[in-house]
């Protein structure tokens, strides 16, 4: 059975899309649930946020360019069933690389291929760069589901329309038509201001459908546990954030109908 591949993509910095990959994916393996990191910014937080160092040769650079293939690429991490394709600084330079290619929006696809296609993983989850550049598009034109992390403020829902037209652009020119808005997470949501509250209450009655009931909420714990290179069940198991992303975690799974192993 396909793995299935899920794109967390946002071209705003800044809203916790790293820090939801890191801690969804984590999430998923605690519940059974074979997960594949696929770290695609440059800048690699997600690959540090996880305890890992940023090495030369370590990414999908390489496979990307027809040197090495992905199933080389990936590691275990700590927790079972969590692993990691890392990313590095050269990464960077596929921008422009992928450009010169012919079908450059669907070299990611073909590179992932044999680990989505393998009864290996049941979930693959792509932590893209904040922007919608090739990478991202790559990664649209590769996955089955788009994941928007919506930080709870209006200038984040601005972009919302924009990302949301990528997707029917893509679909519609026939580079992936199977791909979905599989959800939107809301995330940075704070309880006692009526910005968050009013941001929440909108998005929920225009994509009723698509906003996860589990909010992430603002955490400082949250914004710790990376600089620790830990997931936050790693790094405090019993804060509100753990708990949300527990909870999302849940939701996806009964969602997407993603395999959990049974011991």
């Amino acid at each position: 059975m396909a793995a299935t591949v899920f794109t967390i993509a946002n071209q705003k910095g800044g809203v916790g899309k790293t820090t939801t990959a890191i801690n969804l994916a984590f999430g998923l393996a605690r519940r059974g649930v074979s997960t594949l990191l696929v770290d695609l910014d440059p800048q690699a937080n997600a690959t540090s946020g996880l305890g890992f160092e940023k090495e030369a040769g370590r990414s999908l650079y390489g496979p990307l360019h027809g040197e090495g293939t992905a199933t080389e690429k990936v590691l275990a991490t700590r927790q079972e069933n969590l692993f990691l394709i890392p990313s590095e600084v050269d990464l960077a330079a596929i921008e422009i690389e992928l450009g010169q290619k012919d079908d450059y929006l669907v070299q990611l696809r073909e590179v992932l291929k044999p680990l989505v296609e393998g009864d290996r993983f049941g979930a693959v989850i792509l932590d893209c760069p904040p922007a919608l550049g090739l990478i991202s598009m790559n990664s649209l034109a590769a996955a089955n589901h788009l994941l928007i992390a919506l930080q709870c403020e209006y200038l984040a829902m601005e972009g919302l329309s924009q990302i949301l037209s990528v997707v029917e652009q893509l679909k519609q020119a026939g580079v992936n038509e199977r791909l979905t808005v599989g959800g939107i997470i809301l995330t940075m949501y704070d309880v006692r201001t009526n910005l968050s509250r009013q941001v929440a209450d909108e998005v929920r009655k225009h994509f009723p459908a698509l906003v996860f009931e589990n909010a992430i909420p603002r955490s400082v714990r949250l914004s710790e546990a990376p600089s620790f290179g830990q997931a936050i069940f790693e790094y405090d198991a019993l804060c509100s954030g753990a708990v949300a992303y527990g909870k999302l975690a849940s939701e996806m799974i009964k969602r997407f109908s993603l395999p959990e192993k049974t011991t």
